[in-house]
């Protein structure tokens, strides 16, 4: 598997940004891709990894795939963006970007990490 671009960890949560190339119209296309994996150590004691999340790991997913979404909207992504000539926005010149997505209220969730079982 090749290496992500991009890792955004929430305690044993990741949200891991790919990039997969098609080509469109004659010209190479970065289409982002966002791998949700939790962590842990199996029977072994060797670290692995699932797709599946507990209660407690939503929202750590949550905020994860928040972050990631957040970087791939701002800009910093490491990716060149080829400027289509048809789209008017300007954003292979920087003159326009999209607005920010509104910030979620973290303060008023509540504290499930007592409530519901854990793996670790």
């Amino acid at each position: 598997m090749s290496k992500p671009e991009k890792v955004f960890k929430m305690g044993a949560v990741r949200a891991s940004i790919f990039r997969n190339f098609v080509n469109q119209g004659g010209r190479s296309v970065a289409l982002p891709k966002i791998v949700i994996e939790v962590r842990y150590k199996n029977k072994a004691g060797e670290w692995d990894g699932t797709n599946s999340l507990s209660i407690n790991d939503v929202p750590k997913a949550v905020a994860a795939l928040q972050q990631a979404y957040e970087y791939l909207l701002s800009g910093d992504a490491q990716v060149e963006q080829e400027e289509d000539p048809r789209d008017d926005r300007g954003f292979g010149g920087g003159a326009v970007s999209a607005p920010a997505p509104a910030q979620p209220s973290w303060s008023n969730a509540p504290n499930l990490d007592n409530k519901w079982p854990s793996r670790y």
